[in-house]
């Protein structure tokens, strides 16, 4: 469904988006932005309804020979995981195109070029950007949070570093986990936050690792807890900053702050790294589990694709990807710093190529 109903509609009408601006005219060229905008929205929502399903399972039946059924499938797509873990989700998203707008704005408006662009690319991406921030945090990291501490009890365990269970229980800032002596090193702690957060009491007892059978812990908790936190590290950064910009913009003085420009600038790729930072942390927090609470991941693997086999494609995919980023940041420069009248002016000699051709 994915492919067929969101990648294809998605692609397709990218196409139209970029070469048909002058083809479609204005409504046109909008209703193709619109389309590419809910084909990649509804891409994001299968995708995110399937890996929800593999965090918590719902409407299934087991069979006869240990495979699984999904029952319903109104079920399967209204799986409360999966709505919150979407908006949460498309949170990060948007604040990532948010963040990468008020950035190129910013950019303009300090080589003072394109002022009149730079200007509507910095207010657009500074008022989405508080929005998108705020949210990811408030109310959907929240709500996650919560439902994660619900559903998968270790796993937030791990995430905060709580090996012992405690009653006001504190939230650690910062720290690293030894998960061998099962203890925080050189903690710094803020008392009884954690038990707030998670069940809205500061009197409220929060399960630690030590409640839990060792098979069921998380495989990696280093590896979950420093990506738990440098989400939450970077997704504050990105409210604060956001945040002031927005004050400086209401009171008409964030076009001359230079200081603020240069930090909306270099503050462009943390949303990508909270976003990747965040993927990790519920990828690695659902471990030993494939399917939690079904199926662990030592049971699902291929007893017909051999370790090497899966090496080769592990670097074919990482070489892949590798090229095709170097040249979307190539292409990207180029087009930042070309600016959008010449990039408008550029396309236009395109298509009267094109045409005559």
């Amino acid at each position: 469904m994915e492919g067929t109903f969101s990648f294809f509609l998605e692609s397709a009408f990218l196409g139209l988006f970029l070469f048909g601006e002058k083809q479609l005219g204005k409504w046109g060229h909008w209703c193709a932005a619109f389309l590419v905008f809910l084909g990649s929205w509804l891409s994001g929502f299968f995708i995110i309804v399937t890996d929800a399903w593999m965090q918590h399972p719902v409407a299934y039946t087991r069979l006869p020979n240990g495979m699984f059924s999904v029952t319903s499938f109104w079920g399967l797509l209204t799986n409360p995981w999966a709505l919150i873990q979407y908006a949460h989700n498309m949170c990060g998203a948007l604040a990532t195109g948010a963040f990468v707008m008020a950035a190129v704005g910013a950019f303009y408006l300090l080589d003072h070029k394109h002022d009149e662009y730079g200007r509507i690319f910095l207010r657009v991406g500074v008022v989405a950007g508080v929005i998108a921030s705020m949210a990811q945090g408030f109310p959907t990291g929240d709500l996650h949070g919560k439902y994660l501490a619900k559903h998968q009890p270790p796993t937030i365990a791990a995430m905060e570093g709580l090996f012992k269970t405690e009653t006001g229980a504190p939230m650690v800032i910062l720290g690293q986990p030894d998960a061998e002596h099962q203890h925080i090193d050189n903690p710094i702690v803020v008392n009884k936050v954690l038990s707030f957060l998670v069940y809205g009491t500061t009197t409220a007892e929060v399960q630690g690792l030590n409640a839990f059978p060792k098979d069921n812990w998380p495989t990696n908790i280093p590896l979950l807890y420093f990506a738990y936190h440098i989400m939450v590290g970077l997704g504050t950064v990105m409210i604060a900053v956001m945040a002031a910009a927005t004050f400086l913009l209401w009171r008409r003085m964030l076009y001359g702050a230079r200081w603020t420009l240069w930090i909306i600038l270099l503050c462009f790729p943390l949303p990508y790294i909270a976003n990747t930072a965040g993927w990790m942390t519920a990828e690695v927090g659902r471990q030993p589990w494939l399917v939690y609470g079904l199926l662990r991941t030592s049971q699902g693997y291929s007893s017909n694709v051999n370790a090497s086999n899966s090496l080769f494609t592990l670097l074919g995919y990482m070489g892949l990807y590798l090229m095709l980023g170097i040249l979307f940041i190539f292409i990207m420069q180029r087009e930042v710093f070309r600016g959008p009248e010449q990039t408008s002016r550029h396309s236009s000699q395109t298509e009267m190529r094109i045409t005559t051709g």
